[in-house]
C-alpha cells in the first residue's frame, strides 16, 4: 500500500487528540447529519483552508473550493457543473444562512489570467476557467502604472465581489437574498500576514478584521 505516510500519521494524531476530544460531536453529526449555517466557496490553494482560517469544527461549515474561488453564472443547461450542485443543496437542502467567498493573496489563477499563461495542457481547463475573471478586470481596468502585486491584489478582491454578481443569477439564491433568509459576502485572506478583510458593502471597500470587531459582530 503506498498510501501517503503523511496522512497516516496525520490521522493517527487526529485520531489521538481531536476525535477524542469531539467525538460526542462526530456521533451526533452521523445521527442528525449536518446543519452548518455558512457555506464558504474557498480557492484549492493549499494555503487557504477555510475550516482552518475559521477555527471551524465538525459541522460547522459547508466548503466548496476550486480554482481562484470562482461561481459561473447560472446556467441551466443540463450540463455537468459541481459549482451549481454544490449551491443548490447548500440553499436548497441544507438551507444555510450565509455563502462567503474567499479570496486571497497569491492566488495562482488570478496570476495566470492576468500573465495569460500559456496553457498547461492541451485541454487548457484552467485558461477557460478563468475566463470568468473577465468582468472583475473590467472593473479593475488596465494595471497602469501600479505595481504587479498591487494590481493583483485589486483582481483578487474585485474577483470575490464579482462572484457574488454571480451568485446572484441563481433565481433561489436571489429571491433568498431578497427575503432576508440568506446574506452573501466576500471576504480576503492574507497568506503571509494572516489577515482577514471583509468587504463592506457600503463603503465598497474590503475592511480588515481584528479579533474584537469579530467578536462585537458574530453575525458577520
Amino acid at each position: 500500500m503506498n498510501f501517503p505516510q503523511r496522512l497516516i500519521d496525520g490521522y493517527g494524531a487526529f485520531a489521538s487528540g481531536r476525535l477524542k476530544a469531539e467525538q460526542d460531536r462526530y456521533r451526533e453529526l452521523s445521527e442528525s447529519g449536518q446543519a452548518p449555517e455558512i457555506m464558504v466557496i474557498g480557492c484549492c490553494d493549499s494555503r487557504v483552508a477555510p475550516e482552518a482560517i475559521f477555527d471551524a469544527g465538525p459541522g460547522e461549515l459547508f466548503v466548496a473550493r476550486n480554482i481562484a474561488n470562482l461561481v459561473p453564472p447560472y446556467t441551466p443547461d443540463g450540463a455537468q457543473r459541481a459549482m451549481s450542485a454544490a449551491l443548490e443543496f447548500a440553499v436548497q437542502a441544507l438551507k444555510v444562512r450565509h455563502i462567503v467567498v474567499l479570496a486571497h493573496a497569491q492566488c495562482g489563477g488570478i496570476r495566470a489570467f492576468a500573465e495569460e499563461a500559456a496553457p498547461l495542457s492541451p485541454g487548457d481547463f484552467i485558461g477557460r476557467w478563468i475566463e470568468l475573471l473577465g468582468p472583475a478586470a473590467k472593473v479593475v481596468g488596465p494595471r497602469g502604472d501600479r505595481s504587479m502585486t498591487e494590481y493583483l491584489t485589486a483582481l483578487e478582491q474585485q474577483a470575490a465581489v464579482s462572484t457574488l454578481d454571480n451568485l446572484m443569477t441563481f433565481p433561489c439564491i436571489k429571491i433568498l437574498v431578497e427575503r432576508g433568509r440568506l446574506n452573501l459576502h466576500a471576504a480576503y485572506f492574507g497568506v503571509a500576514t494572516g489577515d482577514l478583510w471583509v468587504h463592506d458593502k457600503t463603503q465598497n471597500k474590503f475592511v480588515r478584521v481584528t479579533p474584537a470587531k469579530a467578536f462585537a459582530n458574530p453575525a458577520f
